[in-house]
């Protein structure tokens, strides 16, 4: 067996791409547009796991609600820097619902409301703003 991909249903694929890849820095690595099924696939991985993707899938005019996400779970990455990685989310308009107060450990949400957990290759030493920084919402 090998494990091929997660599928995340997304209501504005510019808005998610510009998540995962101008944010957290994922690559596309294929796209499938079917105009008879009236949907896009796009394909994207990390660049260590090239082989563990995320499928987004667009349904085209689709405005079903897909819920909170919660039922899901989360996607988790390894970060080198969690502290850069939460400060670039934010200076992108991106809420860091769960600080990485202790150095290693944050989680953020995809326009979507995928609940995306960030985790610090290693630890790094407690620092401000994030060590006093509450939690916001729910991820």
């Amino acid at each position: 067996m090998k494990y091929l991909h997660t599928m995340i249903r997304v209501h504005d694929l510019d808005a998610t791409l510009r998540f995962f890849v101008d944010g957290l820095g994922l690559r596309e690595t294929r796209r499938m547009e079917n105009a008879q099924g009236k949907y896009t696939l796009v394909f994207l991985a990390a660049e260590e796991t090239p082989d563990a993707e995320i499928e987004l899938t667009f349904n085209w005019g689709s405005d079903e609600d897909y819920g909170s996400a919660r039922n899901f779970g989360h996607l988790a990455f390894r970060v080198q820097d969690i502290y850069a990685t939460c400060a670039h989310l934010q200076s992108m308009g991106y809420t860091i619902h769960r600080p990485p107060r202790d150095g290693h450990m944050a989680f953020v949400r995809s326009p979507d409301r995928i609940s995306v957990e960030l985790l610090q290759d290693g630890h790094l030493p407690s620092q401000e703003p994030w060590a006093s920084m509450p939690n916001t919402g729910t991820w």
